[in-house]
């Protein structure tokens, strides 16, 4: 199953996000960018070293303490059929002092953002924070979509796919979104 919104430049679907073929994949990153699992381990290995190798500079140089929750960077896309990855980092619902909701919507706007001013046209998200940091899919879907909606008013991307891992996520994406 595929919806798509905004006269096309929203597509929600379900698929791996690793084998997206868009200027920009997005990897639900922890803070320390060094890998993980779910999505974050699934992009580390399908990328190869490349992406660690740069993400360790990243730490090095410009956050020694771990990329803040709702920031984004871009790195290499190593050995994926993407150009590149923007890593963000979700919260961890109900650990933000009331801003998940906040937060969350800064992974979107800031990954959106990054993409526009490398000049890319077409990136792909993954579910950001609705794994183990137990965001509530329903909720998100809404924070999520309303984020979407407003950069995308602001940056000129051409195409957003929202990549779900199951049928079951993609539907209460598209029952909870707000385009």
């Amino acid at each position: 199953m595929e919806k798509t919104y905004l006269s096309g430049r929203i597509t929600a679907k379900t698929g791996d996000i690793t084998s997206e073929k868009v200027d920009a994949i997005v990897n639900a990153a922890n803070s320390s960018l060094l890998g993980g699992s779910g999505v974050d381990g699934a992009i580390h290995s399908r990328g190869g070293p490349a992406i660690l190798e740069e993400c360790r500079e990243i730490r090095r140089t410009a956050y020694p303490d771990g990329l803040p929750t709702g920031r984004a960077v871009i790195t290499t896309a190593g050995e994926l059929p993407s150009k590149f990855v923007i890593h963000t980092v979700g919260p961890i619902f109900g650990e933000s002092r009331g801003t998940d909701a906040e937060l969350l919507a800064d992974c979107y706007r800031n990954s959106i953002r990054l993409a526009a001013e490398h000049s890319l046209s077409s990136i792909a998200f993954p579910a950001i924070s609705t794994g183990v940091y137990g965001y509530p899919k329903e909720l998100a879907a809404e924070v999520s979509s309303l984020a979407i909606a407003a950069s995308l008013e602001e940056f000129e991307i051409s195409e957003v796919r929202l990549v779900y891992h199951s049928e079951n996520d993609l539907q209460r994406f598209i029952d909870n979104c707000r385009f």
